[in-house]
């Protein structure tokens, strides 16, 4: 209670800071970074690999903040379990679903799926970038000269293949997930009678009803 009662008083009289500013710059700077290595993945090799590294950047900000930042930024605070969620999708679709000042159990689920995704898009991508890093799975074995025992391990062409095939379905996996997101967004937005894409600017929200859940 304490906590509501000075995030409050940091808002407008009848707002609520909900989204602490690490948070806010995290999620727009993460907009930002996978937009621009969308747009660079077949153009401009060097841009795309820095916007790859700020994704991964991002995302590891946002596991440690998880844990360090405020209440409804951790993990603790918002995940549900399948059942939680799967009951909140139905109440959804009966369009009784509660107000959440925070993440609602879907919004929760679809957060830890782009982080999922995120990590395993910007992983495979490090390991396209340098083709000397050591091999997630080997090709079969074969036999080397002797003058070649020594030799680090490296990818072969159908591991490299593998490893381009699987970055790529793994992007357009995050840009169904991407449209998903904004689809929710929107939907609860206007269920609720609440911008949620300024509250993500701003930080502030509308405090808690009868009924919410804060």
């Amino acid at each position: 209670m304490t906590d509501a009662i000075t995030e409050t008083s940091a808002a407008a009289p009848d707002r609520m800071r909900v989204w602490d500013a690490p948070l806010r710059v995290f999620h727009w700077g993460l907009v930002a970074a996978f937009t621009l290595a969308w747009l660079t993945a077949d153009e401009w090799q060097t841009a795309h690999e820095i916007a790859g590294y700020a994704v991964a950047g991002l995302v590891a900000f946002r596991l440690v903040w998880g844990f360090a930042g405020n209440r409804h930024a951790r993990f603790a605070r918002f995940l549900r379990g399948p059942v939680a969620t799967l009951d909140y999708l139905r109440d959804m679709l009966a369009r009784r679903e509660r107000r959440y000042l925070g993440h609602n159990p879907a919004g929760a689920a679809m957060t830890l799926a782009l982080l999922v995704t995120l990590s395993a898009t910007a992983f495979t991508g490090w390991q396209i970038a340098e083709p000397a890093r050591p091999a997630l799975w080997p090709d079969p074995p074969q036999v080397l000269a002797p003058a070649d025992e020594t030799r680090p391990a490296r990818r072969g062409d159908r591991e490299e293949e593998a490893l381009e095939d699987l970055h790529e379905a793994l992007a357009d996996l995050l840009l169904l997930l991407v449209a998903l997101h904004v689809a929710g967004v929107a939907l609860a937005s206007f269920r609720h009678q609440e911008n949620l894409a300024r509250a993500m600017v701003t930080g502030d929200k509308r405090p808690p009803g009868p009924g919410d859940i804060a």
